[in-house]
């Protein structure tokens, strides 16, 4: 029986274990844990969701902290379109996450920057482009363009002189998207190095709605294969979402696909950025305690544990400091439902507000626990300890229960 090591994802000369780390935000998939990824001869991604705030705890700088005195003036003002971001300290912000991260990378494998096109910190092209600009001239070997269709993304960085040299992804959950974005890209005669086909069991934000499980991963792999074959291009395909153990991926190798992308088994790893003590909740996550809810203001549905402490909380909108989902007129559907609570119950202290969430300020204090269909079987890939918690993995011992397991089994730590 085949396990994945008998695959190999192959761009030009280069070959790799064909196992993707996925990019979870903010600061999940840490550098700590990307740089196992590569050192053990796959692909791991960080993530540029919220690089000020990253930067800040890794390095000790003060991006949040200077961007929250300048606007300090308008905390109380419900209109936050003047809350804008310094490109060149955002610029540097990458820098530093992305420079640092590439310098420490050991092994044969890549390292990938997950870029979110909903993050439009209210001037979507301007700071997308300088967070692409930044990781590229960073040294980042790839990107992967996620959490939109991106389709003007390749155009905001065709000048810069490694735009035909870095590779270059995308993420889609459907062929038409695909289609969307080749048509639109075409005349940059540019096409993408790679497509990450994310299924409706994946973590985090999803590219479905909330009837995601009417559709397979294997079906629209199967369909954008066939695409892909039928139009003569060699684009190699990357499937995602609810790939729990070795032999779901081999399923897929089989299939056409050239690797596979996994996160949620990664999520309680040691080098994962999640405090241990939400490890543990993920360990003890039931099925039922899983949900996919609409509660993101970017208007994608998204999977978490239901026991989120950010779901419901009413928190006052902190744009000042943070303000990565403004729109570029300074819009948020969290700071609309907050306003709408606290003029509904103009004598309480707090509201509860339930249809969305402050996602800036929740994923920067770890209580949006987003997740994986799956979450619910990690507690069988690891041990109870003594105390009622259970024992945290490594992520290269998860990285090689993938690569060489088979018959569907699960490598326990010794």
């Amino acid at each position: 029986m085949k396990c994945v090591d008998d695959f190999r994802l192959k761009f030009g000369n280069t070959e790799l274990v064909p196992i993707v780390i996925g990019g979870m935000g903010v600061d999940i998939s840490s550098a700590e844990l990307a740089l196992e990824a590569a050192r053990l001869g796959g692909i791991g991604h960080i993530s540029d969701a919220m690089v000020p705030t990253v930067s800040d705890r890794r390095f000790n700088t003060d991006f949040v902290k200077e961007k929250a005195k300048l606007y300090k003036y308008n905390v109380a003002n419900t209109d936050k379109s003047t809350v804008i971001f310094d490109l060149g300290r955002l610029a540097e912000a990458t820098h530093m996450h992305v420079g640092q991260t590439m310098e420490a990378k050991r092994g044969d494998g890549l390292i990938f920057i997950n870029c979110m096109e909903k993050l439009s910190m209210n001037a979507p092209r301007d700071t997308l482009r300088v967070r692409l600009s930044a990781a590229l001239d960073a040294g980042i070997d790839g990107i992967t363009l996620s959490a939109g269709l991106h389709l003007g993304s390749f155009a905001l960085i065709e000048d810069h002189p490694r735009f035909r040299d870095a590779k270059l992804g995308i993420i889609v959950s459907s062929l038409r998207a695909l289609q969307l974005f080749l048509r639109k890209n075409a005349r940059l005669d540019r096409l993408p190095d790679y497509i990450v086909v994310e299924g409706p069991l994946a973590g985090g934000h999803l590219g479905f709605g909330l009837d995601w499980a009417k559709y397979d991963l294997h079906v629209i792999v199967a369909e954008i294969v066939q695409y892909l074959r039928a139009e003569h291009l060699d684009i190699p395909l990357i499937a995602a979402g609810g790939i729990f153990t070795g032999s779901d991926a081999v399923s897929f190798l089989e299939s056409g696909a050239a690797a596979v992308q996994v996160a949620t088994r990664f999520t309680v790893t040691r080098e994962a950025g999640l405090p241990d003590k939400v490890k543990q909740e993920y360990f003890r996550a039931s099925e039922q305690d899983i949900e996919v809810n609409n509660i993101s203001p970017t208007g994608y549905p998204m999977r978490m544990l239901r026991s989120s402490p950010a779901i419901g909380a009413g928190i006052r909108p902190n744009c000042e400091a943070y303000g990565y989902l403004l729109d570029g007129n300074g819009n948020c559907a969290y700071i609309t439902a907050y306003n709408r609570e606290v003029a509904l119950h103009p004598n309480e202290k707090k509201v509860s507000v339930m249809d969305k969430t402050c996602l800036c300020t929740h994923m920067r204090n770890f209580d949006c626990w987003t997740c994986g269909h799956y979450a619910y079987r990690l507690k069988d890939t690891s041990r109870l300890l003594d105390d009622g918690s259970y024992g945290l993995l490594s992520a290269e011992h998860v990285f090689r229960d993938y690569q060489f397991s088979t018959d569907n089994r699960i490598a326990l730590p010794v």
